[in-house]
């Protein structure tokens, strides 16, 4: 289960980044919000 939270953690911290490299290179207008939650 730690691995898999390392993981995930990682895989976050480098979706963070791409999304701050592509705001400011303008690739983006503005930051994605996250999905809200639709389970019921």
């Amino acid at each position: 289960m730690q691995r898999v939270l390392g993981k995930k953690t990682l895989e976050n911290e480098i979706l963070r980044e791409a999304v701050k490299i592509a705001h400011e290179k303008k690739l983006i207008s503005r930051l994605p919000s996250l999905p809200e939650d639709d389970t019921p």
